[in-house]
């Protein structure tokens, strides 16, 4: 009976897998990783996986994950194809209401500071998606922190 029980619960399990539930972490990074590398970036790597290029610091202030932002960007996939941008009067939001990868990523650098955000799925919109981002996609993002309001 343990043995019926347990074929039960691990076919249900089994057929209960799909690619909605795929970890996307080593694919993220190994694709982004190759990016860097082609694209001769010079890239750091912080702790929770969000990779981010620092082309100018800037000199104002530092903004933290609860400050509210200005920032002028542009977003694509590792591909070069666009799904984002602002203009360049940029976007204000409080850095509470964005994806994680913004969380963090706009905390490196200062006002007037411009780079890069490489962002892995599990720190932007996960296996789901969301509009035009496919699950499990990598976002790059080239970013000019106008202000720290």
């Amino acid at each position: 009976m343990k043995y019926i029980m347990f074929s039960l619960v691990l076919s249900l399990f089994v057929s209960c897998s799909s690619d909605d539930e795929k970890d996307y972490v080593a694919l993220n990074d190994k694709e982004i990783t190759d990016y860097i590398a082609k694209n001769n970036l010079a890239a750091e790597k912080s702790a929770t996986g969000l990779y981010y290029v620092i082309d100018d610091e800037g000199t104002g202030e530092q903004p933290n994950s609860t400050s509210n932002v200005t920032v002028a960007y542009k977003g694509y996939f590792t591909n070069g194809t666009v799904f984002d941008q602002s203009d360049g009067e940029g976007i204000s939001f409080g850095l509470q209401q964005v994806i994680a990868g913004w969380t963090e990523g706009i905390t490196y650098f200062k006002e007037g500071g411009s780079g890069k955000l490489l962002i892995p799925s599990h720190l932007a919109y996960g296996n789901s998606g969301r509009g035009s981002i496919p699950g499990g996609a990598v976002l790059i993002f080239d970013i000019n922190l106008i202000s720290v309001n």
